[in-house]
């Protein structure tokens, strides 16, 4: 049956309208007598513990309307529950909108929905229009809103949800208190999850595990350890949580340090640890150690790992076995972007530049030339980013190709839409200036995009850098300032570039310059935002990925580095 259908029979068979939340008015529809009991195991709504689909969903829904079952608010709110499972929001709205008196779990069920969807904001709108119409909340009522906050960092909306669990007396609940632990953490506010957590007079898992990943958002890898070794009692994801903060943190082997003491102590580590200790290993160039990680997880976990696939190619590939890294890239049965690019990259920066080329080709489908000379065409098809080009133009200038890499970068935006950013144009600019091109490597910096100095893809520059050192990148930049002295792009150029060779007196000295001439600073060009740059560079993206528990970098500026990270965000605590 059509979904447009079963709405119709929806307002037929309720004298809800659908825009309108109120429970008042009784049926105008005669139906089948309903029992005065139903139950999860009543033949008509057993089968939602199966459902997996809408289109299930919609065949049982249309014979619990028919059967005259949708009147009871158990099994009403049952097909809400199911719905909301989906993630079809829009859905479970009307349904909700069509039933008679919808209790606690009704409206809770639909806040959650909120709280996961595109517009979080509307979870906390929607708790005041409800509260307004009489809905009394209970202890489940608020964490999903608190996660709604959290996720747009809204402290004006948490404090009222705060406001609102104090004022119904569930601030004692200790999944409640997590949940707006976790919000204020998430929000940058670590002195009231610490005052929260303090206050605490039960702490679980959760509890602990919040606040310690508070602290290493902020960097505060002191505090911390401080608590972790505090803990009562921990689990792996609080081994996790302290590994990876490290690995933000960059102490690599302080991160491998402590999988050791893990594994005396005979914690049993998850697929998550192996990529945040393998990720270690390829930070600080430990291949034996890097080894051993790979072929425990092959005795230990059954059937792969993109993530992990990936983080070991990242990592041979830093530590110069390139091949190696190839032979795990082979492996992949199914392969992203991400994974892509860090083959791409191991090749460009680390191994053959004509290897990541003709790797390119291949992921683009415009096929590769096999061993016997003869023309391949893949069978995948890969759309490449940012991160790819700046493989591709850092091969080029290892391997002085002028025409290629002015053909890679020309094919950005006219052929794959990728707008090039300011690590792109230093890459070209490298290109002219290794091939002694130095008015051409002028005019391409001329050419970088106001405000895009320091974003995502600046972290690679350490890979890309003037041959001599910075004395091309330096001079070029000092004639640009000459010339344009008003120009923050231009000093933001010379900041990077004395930040990529780590000069760091000299970065002071531009922004003293920057001062004494009144120039202001560009947006997205401090060292904290360079750093920000940095290591946001990863090879595991989480939106693409949908795994937030590690952040994998491929950036060799990063190794040079010693401030503060960016923040991991677990998928949970418990």
């Amino acid at each position: 049956m059509a979904r447009t259908s079963l709405r119709e029979i929806l307002r037929c068979f309720s004298p809800v309208s659908p825009v309108s939340f109120s429970s008042s008015s009784s049926s105008s529809a005669s139906c089948l007598p309903i029992p005065s009991r139903i139950s999860l195991y009543q033949p008509s709504i057993f089968p939602l513990q199966t459902c997996t689909t809408m289109t299930e969903l919609l065949q049982i829904q249309a014979h619990v309307i028919t059967s005259g079952l949708f009147q009871d608010p158990f099994a009403a709110s049952r097909i809400l529950k199911a719905s909301a499972d989906l993630g079809d929001l829009d859905y479970t709205v009307l349904i909700f909108r069509q039933i008679v008196s919808p209790d606690t779990f009704c409206v809770n069920t639909v806040i959650k929905s909120y709280s996961m969807g595109p517009n979080s904001h509307l979870a906390v709108r929607f708790y005041f229009v409800m509260r307004q119409k009489g809905f009394l909340p209970n202890s489940f009522t608020f964490p999903p809103m608190a996660v709604s906050c959290a996720k747009r960092c809204s402290v004006p909306d948490g404090e009222k949800c705060h406001g609102q669990v104090v004022k119904n007396g569930v601030d004692e609940v200790i999944h409640v208190r997590n949940a707006l632990l976790h919000m204020y953490a998430t929000c940058g506010l670590v002195c009231c999850a610490r005052l929260l957590f303090d206050e605490m007079p039960t702490k679980d898992f959760v509890s602990w595990n919040s606040i310690i990943d508070s602290y290493v958002k902020t960097g505060n890898l002191i505090n911390a350890r401080k608590l972790f070794n505090e803990m009562p009692e921990k689990n792996v994801v609080s081994w996790n949580v302290m590994i990876a903060g490290y690995l933000k943190g960059r102490n690599p082997g302080h991160g491998l340090k402590l999988f050791r003491e893990m594994g005396k102590l005979g914690v049993q580590g998850t697929a998550t640890t192996m990529v945040s200790i393998v990720t270690a290993c390829g930070r600080s160039n430990r291949l034996k150690e890097g080894r051993s990680v790979h072929a425990f997880f092959i005795r230990k976990f059954l059937g792969a790992s993109l993530i992990f696939e990936t983080a070991l190619v990242d990592m041979y590939s830093k530590c110069r076995r390139v091949d190696e890294a190839r032979r795990v890239f082979d492996q992949i049965s199914q392969r992203n972007l991400i994974c892509w690019n860090a083959m791409i990259l191991g090749h460009c920066i680390h191994g053959h530049p004509e290897d990541g080329l003709a790797l390119f080709a291949e992921m683009v489908g415009q096929g590769s030339s096999n061993k016997t000379g003869a023309k391949t065409t893949s069978k995948e098809k890969v759309m490449p980013d940012e991160v790819t080009f700046i493989g591709l133009l850092c091969a080029c200038v290892r391997s002085g190709i002028l025409t290629e890499g002015q053909q890679y970068f020309n094919e950005m935006l006219a052929i794959y839409d990728v707008k090039p950013k300011f690590a792109h144009y230093w890459c070209m600019a490298n290109l002219y200036g290794s091939l002694g091109l130095i008015q051409e490597a002028e005019e391409t910096l001329r050419r970088v995009p106001a405000g895009s100095e320091s974003l995502l893809l600046s972290g690679l520059l350490g890979s890309c850098r003037f041959r001599g050192d910075v004395e091309v990148g330096e001079r070029l930049a000092k004639h640009l300032i000459k010339l344009e002295p008003n120009n923050t792009s231009h000093y933001a150029l010379l900041w990077n570039v004395y930040a990529v060779a780590g000069r760091w007196a000299d970065v002071v000295k531009v922004k003293e310059t920057m001062m004494e001439n009144g120039v202001s600073k560009p947006l997205g060009s401090s060292l904290v935002d360079l750093n920000e740059v940095v290591h946001r560079f990863k090879v595991g993206d989480m939106s693409r990925s949908e795994l937030e528990e590690t952040h994998m970098m491929m950036d060799e500026l990063a190794e040079k580095l010693k401030l503060p990270k960016s923040s991991w965000y677990p998928n949970e605590f418990g």
